[in-house]
């Protein structure tokens, strides 16, 4: 649904003050650092864009993190510690690769700026805002005062959503941290931007529900010879294809285009679509709902700010590590 001027700065301006009533009932605020670390915000985004202009795929990576951190831990930056069994060590997070060292130059340039203030969980979040910026997305205010967490386990990344996952279990696994339905399809049109790889993709091209050469009913028939060719039979099961075909590097709704019309990548996309509980918010953020259409960019932002309240360690619990993959 297109919005005017005035009606999207509106809506931006609703989205800041659900940012700033979000933030403070987590014990967070917009604005933390203000007088302890004041050029702590552009510190962070002046990080995340000299790594991003060398190498864009650090966008939906960081983007990708603070999603994966919130959801196990809470929004504590266990994601960053380095170790055997680690959450960086798991299957999920492998591909993150390319994030860790944008976080740990900001957090470097942060520690000479104003040494044990800014939290590494706090970076991650801002990158996270930053990373969607610089793919042609809406800015918000991202509330801050996390402390980091002293606990990284590989075996508590059980509890981030699957890319074969049901929606029933997606739901129950957000609503479980405080996200309903409309938080799940939002945060999930993230893949907007980023990459999986075909080894996640194959299984609804030739072995769907293990019916050797079955493809998923649900893919759009002249859709199908395409994503052959993007994952073959018995290719390279490392390969990444875009989650959003044909817009992967842009910030936008094309991802709820797709998924409309069975061009979706893996299956837990494609299914927003076809489960009748997610399906409404797809239509509305594509405006096929009249006048309950909903504005993409302010929602995410929105409830990217609910997600980044989960399990935050604020005022003496945490600690504040001096380098973000070790804990003090």
């Amino acid at each position: 649904m297109a919005m005017t001027k005035s009606v999207l700065a509106a809506a931006l301006l609703l989205a800041m003050s659900a940012t700033t009533a979000y933030g403070q009932a987590g014990g967070l605020k917009v604005g933390f650092y203000s007088s302890t670390c004041p050029r702590a915000e552009s510190i962070v985004k002046s990080a995340v864009q000299s790594h991003f202009n060398s190498n864009p795929v650090v966008a939906p990576k960081l983007l990708r993190m603070h999603f994966h951190d919130c959801f196990v831990q809470g929004c504590d930056g266990s994601i960053l510690i380095n170790g055997s069994s680690t959450e960086k060590t798991a299957g999920p997070n492998l591909s993150l690769g390319p994030a860790f060292p944008v976080i740990d130059d900001a957090k470097a340039q942060l520690e000479e700026a104003c040494p044990g203030i800014v939290s590494c969980a706090d970076i991650v979040a801002l990158a996270a805002r930053d990373s969607v910026v610089l793919t042609k997305g809406v800015s918000w205010s991202v509330p801050t005062g996390r402390r980091d967490g002293r606990v990284s386990s590989a075996s508590d990344t059980n509890n981030l959503p699957g890319p074969n996952e049901s929606i029933a279990s997606q739901t129950k696994k957000f609503s479980d941290l405080g996200l309903n339905v409309q938080d799940l399809v939002t945060l999930v049109g993230g893949h907007t931007i980023g990459t999986v790889a075909c080894q996640l993709v194959t299984g609804r091209l030739y072995n769907f529900n293990g019916t050797s050469g079955a493809s998923d009913p649900t893919i759009n028939p002249s859709f199908l010879p395409t994503l052959k060719a993007l994952c073959p039979q018995n290719g390279d099961s490392t390969k990444r294809v875009a989650l959003d075909n044909g817009s992967g590097n842009v910030f936008d709704t094309s991802f709820f285009s797709n998924v409309k019309n069975g061009q979706g990548i893996i299956q837990s996309d494609e299914d927003l679509w076809t489960d009748a509980s997610t399906q409404p918010f797809v239509q509305r953020f594509l405006g096929l709902r009249g006048s309950s259409g909903l504005n993409f960019n302010v929602e995410f932002g929105k409830s990217m700010v609910k997600m980044g309240n989960i399990g935050v360690k604020t005022g003496t619990n945490g600690e504040i590590r001096k380098v973000c993959p070790a804990f003090n």
